[in-house]
């Protein structure tokens, strides 16, 4: 497991809210970030936790919090667990007084709820290799400097134009987004 933070919440290209995990020990830049599309809601409700935004009245997650307290329990960590067809899980283990339990629950609110109650967000190692996408900065920097001549048959240092394509779409998002598009 790797422990991340929320790195930003954005719109794809195609309106589409999209959460940005990023590994703990990596700064800006550097390594991988994970993108989870979500609901526009639970987009709304990440960011206000992040933020610590006050609300006028208490959203679901806010509720959750409020049911863990009054049943005496603790959120532990949140972790993504798996990608499977494109769908992500995830699990929140909970310290409760009948001892730890571990309850199934879709990333997005795992993520909000973990967000309001500072409990830390891990994700499997397979999930990051498999959906991890490397952050846009240093593939920019990477892509300008990588080798592609043949080399006597080597793959190594070759970019699949695909996935270069793929990259350089979601930079030009990244470097699109508004932080205001988030604004209810």
């Amino acid at each position: 497991m790797v422990l991340v933070r929320v790195s930003g919440v954005a719109l794809d290209p195609s309106r589409q809210y999209v959460i940005l995990l990023k590994p703990a020990d990596q700064a800006p830049g550097e390594g991988s970030i994970l993108p989870i599309w979500i609901g526009e809601q639970e987009a709304t409700a990440i960011l206000v936790a992040v933020e610590g935004a006050a609300v006028p009245r208490p959203l679901a997650h806010d509720l959750m919090r409020a049911l863990l307290d009054a049943a005496e329990s603790q959120v532990v960590q949140v972790e993504v667990t798996r990608l499977d067809g494109g769908t992500f899980y995830a699990e929140i283990t909970l310290a409760t007084p009948l001892g730890e339990r571990v309850v199934d629950a879709r990333p997005s609110d795992a993520i909000a709820l973990a967000s309001r109650v500072g409990a830390p967000i891990f994700v499997a190692d397979a999930v990051l290799d498999e959906a991890g996408v490397p952050d846009p900065s240093e593939a920019a920097e990477e892509d300008a400097t990588t080798d592609t001549a043949d080399d006597g048959g080597s793959d190594e240092g070759v970019v699949d134009e695909d996935a270069a394509d793929k990259l350089a779409e979601f930079q030009r998002f990244l470097d699109d987004v508004d932080p205001d598009d988030f604004r209810s």
